[in-house]
């Protein structure tokens, strides 16, 4: 790994490439969950001030590589990215996890935005929502009808039809059976993130007979190089 490399986090094999970089280079967090105290590699908690920010820290720090290992969905990030490492005149590579395909049986209805969203879930009553921490900014528009199982890293207030789970993957198949059936899960919001470790909740979906809004992907920037797993981004850095 010839020259000096940031690395922007954001997905879990953002810390398995992390850990595998020296004391050179740079694992970067937005700040939202756990910071690992075990790496080698220099860690930074907090954002750049947009695409003019982040190239001016690339020429400040004298970075080589920038290393586009964000969330799917996080597509600001990812074109300020972009846009930094190009004027800063190094290569942008980028981590961009295979989306999940509909198998038999799955009953999956893609959504643009969350307008498109709260349409489609007007006929439900019990969805459990798996976005994050979006849908907290929307507490107070809950149909009458529906009550919100809603699932973030971490557990924060609800409200009279919200009850808010904080829990981290990975997730088991049994315990998601357990929570779809305790919670009487009529319908299940998500992205389509392309994690092993969330996937087992579509499995369930499948068993049961229940449907999944997918909040379509957002269109990516292109970069120099993009890699669908870890391995193959770090068989590139050792070559």
């Amino acid at each position: 790994m010839n020259g000096r490399i940031l690395l922007l986090g954001g997905v879990s094999e953002a810390l398995a490439i992390a850990r595998h970089l020296g004391p050179a280079h740079v694992y970067s967090l937005a700040g939202i969950g756990r910071v690992p105290q075990d790496l080698a590699c220099q860690v930074r908690v907090g954002g750049y001030g947009g695409a003019d920010g982040l190239a001016a820290y690339l020429r400040q720090a004298r970075i080589d590589l920038l290393i586009d290992a964000t969330h799917p969905y996080a597509a600001q990030i990812s074109r300020n990215a972009a846009q930094a490492a190009q004027a800063a005149g190094i290569p942008c590579w980028a981590l961009r996890r295979p989306a999940w395909q509909a198998q038999a049986g799955d009953d999956w209805r893609e959504v643009d935005d969350w307008a498109g969203l709260i349409e489609a879930l007007a006929a439900f009553q019990r969805p459990l929502f798996t976005l994050g921490r979006e849908p907290l900014q929307h507490l107070e528009e809950i149909p009458a009808q529906q009550f919100w199982t809603l699932r973030a890293l971490e557990a924060c207030p609800g409200n009279e039809r919200c009850e808010v789970i904080g829990a981290r993957g990975p997730f088991h198949l049994d315990d998601e059976r357990a929570l779809f059936e305790r919670r009487r899960i009529d319908v299940l919001v998500s992205k389509n993130s392309g994690s092993v470790a969330t996937e087992p909740k579509l499995e369930v979906a499948r068993e049961r007979g229940v449907p999944v809004l997918i909040l379509k992907r957002p269109v990516l920037p292109e970069v120099d190089r993009v890699f669908g797993d870890a391995n193959q981004l770090l068989l590139a850095l050792d070559h």
